[in-house]
């Protein structure tokens, strides 16, 4: 039935609001009869019968339903939540709120090229005290003075219980009620985009949580057991409903909140063998919704591949590109734990990373069996690889959630960031990052019995390996995700910027910012005028424009360096323009950097 259907063939599922009522539509193959049923502020059901419009579509409209109306869908006599519900208030079990917004934009999207983009990542949860949009909202003018041009909220989609990450969600087009109403959300984008600052959401569609997730009930053709993920099934992207679920869930998002472009969760577990490749047609219909409203949405992929098809095959923007974070967490720190220990601490291997792009171009990654990984990205400009020294999996997957700074100290963790920002690709600042902000970020979840015990265990379980907890003591440290406090604990503590130590980190973070907008060689963002090498412990990065240089030097080393001893860059008519500690004439501290430039 479905292996003939296009995926342009598909309608619309959940509930509309049209000139004749409101329309409710599902799909199934395992029910013979569908029903709405419709729930009263008295307490009364009303089900009534949904025609079978072919294709295993059931549908009805009815003139008497209005905007607001609470319902579920009803399967042979069950009834179930509307996976396609726009709004969940009484979460993801509940029923589902038929809605459409009352309010239109007033402002546009900003003007943007991609190697304008700095990104700045936010948990909604834990951005403020309050954990909401409107909360969220008034720290837009600190973003836009920090001198970030991209927020990018983590997912949004309805998952279980009252916190969490968002990778669990189960209503792809429904936003997580805790963070406030609909509105407030779309209020959230407008103001931003008022601020000349646009705002991409980090969508999930590799998989879906384990709670809450109806799809099953409606039919099992949405997953298919010829690929397998961490989280089980695979999502079946040859099924044409699958697929327009997550390319409808792109354009909801787009159309009705605004939002300027997706970060899409781990596409290495999307599997597709149906021509075109999933990614695709979902970048052609990103770039189609696009061109209607007047907008150029960006699209950048979580991938652990290190594939530059990404880009040039499949339409992405870019990817993140984590050998860069690896490899300078492993320099400052020395961690060989998990897939650290496929780096070395050498300069001259992060050198080599931002030269190339990326470190792994089909060397053989050894961990688990050995396989080659990556392959040369020698065709992607400079904007397509997000690097970052921080975001939320590389401090909230840690055992204690720590900050780069609790590990690499101050010193390495401001000469991370003058290394970060000074580079033309895209750079990523996780919340808090601009301050030094010394609150942790951990893992936390909400779920219910038996999942959330074990949610608990596998969490401690995760870490046996460590070395820093291969023992009982040290295993108690882990907190625990499903305990509230382990949310509380992973709030910003906004008071921060009030003392002195972290307003320098953000006034240092303010002046790279304007630097790499303002700069004349640092504001043109390519890769063929960026050069990289080591002298010994020291990496030295030079990037040109128009005759004119710009050198950054990192001492790794616990010790000064004088210029004179850094070789394979020349120096001599350089002085310093910015530099991470009170640095001398043609002195380099250790754990330090210095931005230099041609004297005048």
């Amino acid at each position: 039935m479905t292996d003939t259907l296009s995926t342009r063939a598909v309608p619309p599922l959940g509930a509309f609001v049209t000139d004749e009522g409101v329309t409710f539509r599902l799909w199934t193959t395992t029910a013979s009869e569908a029903r709405v049923v419709l729930y009263h502020d008295d307490g009364r059901s009303d089900p009534r019968p949904l025609r079978f419009a072919g294709n295993g579509v059931f549908e009805g409209t009815f003139e008497d339903v209005r905007d607001g109306a609470r319902y579920k869908f009803e399967l042979d006599g069950q009834a179930y939540p509307d996976p396609y519900a726009r709004w969940l208030p009484d979460g993801v079990h509940g029923p589902a709120v038929v809605w459409t917004s009352t309010t239109a934009f007033r402002h546009a999207a900003p003007p943007s090229r991609p190697g304008d983009l700095v990104i700045y990542e936010v948990h909604v949860g834990t951005f403020t005290p309050e954990g909401t949009y409107r909360a969220a909202t008034e720290k837009l003018p600190h973003l836009r003075a920090l001198g970030v041009t991209c927020v990018e909220l983590m997912p949004l989609s309805s998952f279980p219980g009252e916190r969490g990450w968002g990778y669990d969600g189960v209503a792809h087009f429904a936003p997580f009620a805790p963070y406030g109403p609909l509105e407030d959300l779309r209020t959230f984008v407008d103001e931003a985009h008022a601020l000349g600052l646009r705002v991409i959401l980090d969508v999930v569609y590799n998989h879906f949580g384990p709670d809450g997730n109806y799809l099953y009930a409606y039919s099992p053709e949405y997953f298919t057991s010829e690929h397998k993920t961490p989280w089980g099934d695979a999502l079946n992207y040859s099924n044409p409903f699958m697929r327009r679920l997550a390319l409808d869930s792109a354009e909801h998002w787009l159309r009705t909140f605004g939002f300027d472009g997706l970060r899409l969760d781990a596409t290495h577990e999307i599997h597709d063998e149906h021509p075109p490749h999933f990614l695709s047609e979902l970048a052609a219909h990103v770039r189609a919704v696009g061109d209607e409203l007047g907008t150029r949405p960006v699209l950048f992929c979580e991938d652990d591949r290190n594939l530059p098809d990404l880009v040039t095959t499949f339409g992405m923007n870019g990817a993140w590109a984590d050998d860069f974070h690896h490899q300078v967490r492993v320099l400052l720190t020395g961690e060989r734990d998990g897939y650290f220990a496929c780096y070395r601490p050498v300069v001259s291997d992060l050198a080599r990373c931002i030269e190339r792009g990326w470190l792994y171009e089909g060397q053989t990654w050894p961990l688990g069996e050995p396989r080659p990984r990556g392959a040369s990205a020698r065709a992607l400009p400079a904007s397509s690889f997000v690097y970052c020294i921080q975001n939320h999996d590389q401090i909230g997957n840690r055992a204690l959630g720590d900050r780069l700074q609790a590990t690499a100290g101050e010193d390495g963790f401001l000469m991370a960031s003058a290394l970060l920002l000074f580079l033309p690709m895209t750079p990523l600042l996780f919340q808090g990052q601009e301050w030094m902000a010394a609150t942790p970020f951990q893992y936390f979840s909400d779920h219910a019995g038996e999942l959330g015990r074990l949610v608990t265990q596998g969490r401690l379980a995760e870490f046996g390996a460590f070395e820093a907890f291969n023992d009982p003591d040290a295993a108690t440290r882990v907190p625990d995700p499903q305990a509230r406090s382990t949310f509380e604990n992973s709030k910003l503590d906004w008071s921060e910027l009030e003392r002195s130590e972290h307003a320098r980190v953000l006034t240092l973070y303010r002046a790279l910012l304007r630097l790499r907008r303002d700069d004349p060689v640092l504001a043109h963002a390519s890769r063929d005028a960026l050069e990289a090498g080591a002298s010994d412990e020291v990496l030295w990065v030079q990037r040109t424009h128009a005759e004119d240089r710009r050198v950054l030097l990192v001492n790794f080393s616990g010790a000064p360096v004088a210029w004179t001893d850094v070789r394979g860059v020349p120096l001599d008519d350089l002085q310093p323009l910015l530099s991470t500690s009170s640095t001398a004439q043609n002195h380099l501290p250790a754990k330090s950097a210095v931005l230099l430039a041609p004297k005048r």
